[in-house]
């Protein structure tokens, strides 16, 4: 068992907080708004502080998960930034989703000081965090890497280091293109299927069975078709994250034009007032079209 901080209690973080504090380890919790932070104690025991760098102070192993590139700045370096509460041979991992340029900033900053620093972006939406399925995608030090496994499997389901400082990140950006894409496949099947006349439900029970089959048909098609989007990742961060995806591929070269697509579809529905609705949404946006 080992003494860790974690930094950002949103709909991922608190239930991951949770899980290494059930799993027997010693955690101490930050968040912006202390009243989470409070709120997170009472639940799970532990420990909070007022600032990053006091909780982690002490801590073997320091995680965040928190919002943007600003937002894991401001958690990391500066007088308050738990860098500055870190000691020599510590581990820092950061689940946030962010453009892997600072990710490679901050790797940069931490091995300065002599910190590990792992790129652990996650796939899983609030629902795998709370049941500890998560998928972490890691980029850094092999040995770094070897050193967070043990604790970062308390809460997935797979865990795979796929190279150096900045690989997650890509690695995420891959998985937020391809959920770009079958969200809106799903959404335009769905809605072709109405305009046909014909029940969504029994539609999906026979394709999901088939190559159109996804994690995204089978766990959203329901609450799709019953109009009910408050589940899991907001069309906000969505967005963000494709902001990401396509600064990278101009960056790269890539080509995303499926991805830039989607992206704007977002746009319009936060324009419908949806941006907390989750990313199934655009089949509202759809149904909205008439």
């Amino acid at each position: 068992m080992a003494k860790l901080a974690f930094l950002g209690l949103g709909v991922m973080g608190a239930p991951m907080a949770g899980h290494l504090q059930k799993a027997g380890h010693e955690v101490t919790v930050y968040n912006r708004t202390a009243a989470k932070a409070q709120a997170w104690v009472d639940t799970y025991g532990g420990a909070m502080s007022e600032t990053p760098r006091g909780a982690a102070e002490g801590a073997e192993m320091v995680m965040a998960c928190v919002g943007n590139d600003d937002d894991l700045r401001a958690v990391c370096v500066g007088d308050d930034g738990a860098f500055a509460g870190m000691g020599a041979g510590t581990l820092f991992v950061d689940h946030t989703t962010v453009s892997a340029k600072v990710t490679r900033e901050l790797y940069a900053a931490a091995s300065e000081a002599q910190i590990s620093f792992i790129d652990a972006p996650i796939s899983g939406g609030q629902a795998g965090a709370e049941n500890a399925q998560l998928s972490i995608m890691c980029g850094g030090d092999q040995a770094a890497f070897d050193r967070a496994l043990p604790v970062l499997e308390v809460y997935s389901k797979i865990c795979r280091r796929i190279g150096d400082s900045g690989a997650g990140q890509l690695t995420k950006m891959c998985n937020q293109i391809a959920i770009a894409g079958l969200v809106q496949g799903l959404s335009e099947a769905l809605h072709f299927a109405e305009k046909a006349g014909l029940d969504g439900r029994d539609v999906v029970e026979v394709i999901s069975q088939g190559a159109a089959g996804s994690w995204q048909m089978v766990n959203r098609y329901e609450t799709m078709l019953d109009d009910h989007f408050d589940h899991g990742f907001a069309v906000d961060w969505m967005r963000k994250d494709l902001g990401i995806c396509l600064s990278a591929a101009d960056e790269t070269g890539a080509s995303l034009p499926v991805t830039a697509l989607v992206d704007q579809y977002y746009k319009d529905v936060q324009k419908m007032g949806g941006g907390r609705w989750d990313t199934s949404s655009l089949f509202k946006r759809l149904r909205a079209l008439g």
